[in-house]
C-alpha cells in the first residue's frame, strides 16, 4: 500500500513524539522545546534531505523546531556517538541507516554498542542504491563499463559517502561479482562525492538513488545499474536500556 506523503509524515509525527512522552510526566507536552536531530553525513545528500523534509513537517506538527545538524565522518560513527552521548531525555535523535549496523563488523573498538544504547522510533524509507558513471567515461551500459573495466584494472575510481556505507558495499559487491578491479575513494557523505564525479575527479559513484535522481533525470550522470535490499529488520524483543532514540531509515 502506497500512503500519501502528507499521511506518511503524519505517521512519522506521532512515531516519533510517542515513545518520548510515555517517558515524561503524565500530562507533560512533548515536546517542550527544540529538537536536535544529528544527521551523521554532510547537507545535501539522501539522508540530510530526508530528515530536513520530515524535520519541517515536525516542528510544524508539534509545534516546536527540529534542528537539523550534520556530524560527518567515520561512516556515520561520529553523529552516532554524538547523539549518544547526549542527555537521554528524547531530545536529541538521530537519522540512521544500514552503515550504522554495518560499522559494529568493521570497526574493532566502537565507544558504543549501536543496538544496546539507542532504541528505534520510527521507520523513515526505503531506497535503492544506484551506480552512475561521469559521461565522459566511454561506456553506455553495464557489459561495456565492465570491459572497459578488466582492460583498465585499478585506472578507475569509485566513490561512495564513507566506509562501511551500503553505497560502499555495493561497490564492493559488484567487484566481487565481476571480478573488476576500481579504486575506492570514501567521502564524507554522498553530496561531495557527487561533486566531485561531476567534475571527473572521479569516474563512478555508488549512491543512494535520491542523491542522483535529479542529475540522472538532467543528463549530468549516466546510471548504469541499480540494487536495492530488503530494509531494516524488526526490532529485537529485548528493549534496549537506552532511552536516545534512534530514526531508521
Amino acid at each position: 500500500m502506497t500512503l500519501p506523503r502528507r499521511r506518511l509524515l503524519k505517521l512519522a509525527a506521532g512515531a516519533v513524539a510517542l515513545p518520548a512522552v510515555t517517558r515524561l510526566a503524565r500530562g507533560q507536552a512533548y515536546p517542550t522545546g527544540p529538537v536536535r536531530w544529528i544527521v551523521c553525513f554532510a547537507a545535501g545528500g539522501p539522508n540530510d534531505i530526508v530528515a530536513r523534509l520530515i524535520g519541517q513537517y515536525l516542528s510544524e506538527y508539534l509545534g516546536q523546531q527540529f534542528v537539523i545538524e550534520n556530524r560527518v565522518g567515520a561512516g556515520g560513527n561520529i553523529g552516532m556517538q554524538a547523539a549518544l552521548s547526549s542527555a537521554p531525555d528524547g531530545y536529541t535523535v538521530v537519522f540512521v541507516g544500514p552503515n550504522n549496523a554495518i560499522n559494529a563488523t568493521l570497526y574493532e573498538k566502537l565507544p558504543f554498542d549501536f543496538m544496546r544504547d539507542s532504541a528505534p522510533v520510527a521507520g523513515t524509507m526505503r531506497l535503492t542504491n544506484v551506480m552512475d558513471v561521469n559521461l565522459a567515461l566511454p561506456v553506455k551500459n553495464i557489459a561495456e563499463f565492465i570491459a572497459y573495466a578488466r582492460a583498465n584494472p585499478r585506472r578507475i575510481n569509485f566513490a561512495s559517502g564513507g566506509v562501511g556505507t551500503s553505497p560502499h558495499l555495493s561497490g564492493e559487491l559488484f567487484m566481487a561479482m565481476t571480478g573488476v578491479e576500481l579504486v575506492h575513494v570514501p567521502y564524507r557523505g554522498t553530496a561531495p562525492a557527487l561533486t566531485d564525479l561531476l567534475a571527473g575527479e572521479v569516474q563512478v559513484l555508488f549512491d543512494n538513488l535520491p542523491g542522483s535522481i535529479g542529475h540522472i533525470k538532467t543528463g549530468k550522470v549516466r546510471a548504469m545499474r541499480q540494487a536495492s535490499g530488503t530494509g531494516w529488520q524488526r526490532q529485537r524483543t529485548r528493549r534496549p536500556t537506552s532511552s536516545r532514540r534512534s530514526i531508521t531509515r
